[in-house]
């Protein structure tokens, strides 16, 4: 099976040693998106819920890129610095997705990269 390596302009360019997204087959694994604004490479302002729409849009720009939509989705990570945010996040990603919903975690941390709130990663299936 053959692989190759999304990347877009449209989201954050990778911070590390990662791609913003990697395709093999018909599933493709999004990286975590924090929410940086891709242009200026710094996180958002306006708090919890800015930076969770941010991460959500550029969650969107690489799966687009990747041939897809945030519609393929069969699984989401997402991590919170603080859990109290989580009902914020319930709301925010019902403007981003619809039934069925994909299998997803939140996960607790102690801090995020550049001291983002929030980040997620994916796993899309397309053609699915």
């Amino acid at each position: 099976m053959s692989k190759s390596i999304i990347s877009t302009p449209a989201a954050p360019a990778a911070i590390g040693t990662y791609s913003q997204a990697v395709k093999a087959g018909n599933t493709v694994y999004l990286s975590g998106q924090i929410p940086l604004d891709p242009v200026s490479m710094t996180l958002v302002e306006g708090g919890f819920e800015a930076q969770t729409v941010q991460m959500f849009e550029n969650l969107k720009a690489v799966a687009e890129a990747a041939g897809g939509s945030l519609a393929d989705a069969v699984k989401l990570t997402i991590y919170l610095t603080d859990l109290s945010n989580f009902a914020t996040v319930n709301t925010v990603m019902a403007r981003y997705f619809s039934e069925p919903y994909p299998a997803r975690a939140a996960v607790g941390v102690k801090e995020l990269p550049r001291g983002s709130l929030v980040e997620a990663d994916a796993i899309l299936v397309l053609g699915a």
